[in-house]
């Protein structure tokens, strides 16, 4: 199914949007007419996007860079205003994740995933904000569930998705007047992407995710593009400060069902 938006003669800057959700995004925003710019790690990466956008008619800009080095974003930052000038959609979705006892973690795997997703938002966010269209930008953090829904083998990114949307109802506040609208969106299961096959990397597992989905199946990544477009759009220009969940109404069932699930991978992977 294709929700119907019209981007035309937008930028959207999509950061992490060389893989998984986030270029699920960034295509959903190219088919719908947008221009879209992507920024990862990893230099090949950003080179197969930024083709893979331009063949869908997208003017697509590619930036390799670490969220967590705030020069590096900076310097992206400013290059891009001065390739393609504002910034009308921010979606900042870098994110870092593996499943770990809290017991049986490093401080610096915990620290690691704190930096990616929490730091590393804040890095994007700060000095994405000079080069924002003002108004009328839309920015978008990509949560989690875990922001909310307590899970064993997650307490890292748990504490990291807290505080990421902690921080849009912060900056929803500190940038409404200027016009900006700051948003989240906490994506549920969503298949073929490398966060599930970490989390669900068995049959049976993936089989127990599924039956605590209320929709009795995995999101896909068009699904969270279709969202990230609707909260961009002009049918949601009052809506501010927001967390959306797009999970099927997997949440609702709250920690018993992750627990379920996460309990599993941690007795297969011997560590429960």
């Amino acid at each position: 199914m294709t929700a119907s938006f019209d981007f035309s003669g937008k930028r959207v800057f999509v950061f992490g949007g060389t893989s998984g959700i986030n270029l699920g995004i960034a295509r959903c925003f190219a088919r719908a007419g947008a221009d879209v710019s992507v920024a990862s790690r990893s230099q090949d990466k950003v080179d197969a996007a930024v083709a893979e956008l331009e063949g869908m008619g997208s003017k697509a800009l590619g930036y390799a860079l670490d969220v967590r080095h705030e020069d590096a974003v900076e310097a992206a930052l400013a290059a891009h205003a001065e390739a393609a000038g504002n910034i009308d959609v921010l979606v900042s979705g870098a994110a870092g994740n593996f499943p770990a006892l809290a017991n049986d973690m490093s401080p610096h795997g915990f620290k690691a995933v704190v930096d990616i997703d929490l730091l590393g938002s804040f890095h994007v966010l700060r000095y994405a904000y000079p080069h924002l269209k003002k108004p009328g930008a839309s920015v978008i953090n990509i949560s989690a569930p875990q922001a909310f829904v307590a899970m064993p083998m997650q307490s890292h990114v748990c504490a990291a998705k807290a505080g990421v949307d902690m921080l849009t109802r912060t900056l929803a506040l500190e940038w409404g007047a200027a016009g900006v609208r700051v948003n989240s969106i906490a994506p549920g299961p969503i298949a073929d992407t490398e966060g599930m096959r970490r989390l669900a990397p068995t049959e049976s597992i993936q089989a127990r995710y599924t039956k605590t989905v209320p929709l009795q199946r995995f999101g896909t990544v068009d699904e969270i593009g279709h969202a990230a477009m609707f909260l961009s759009s002009d049918a949601a220009v009052y809506i501010s400060g927001a967390v959306l969940p797009v999970d099927g109404g997997w949440s609702v069932a709250g920690a018993g069902a992750a627990a379920l699930a996460m309990t599993e991978l941690a007795q297969s992977s011997g560590r429960g």
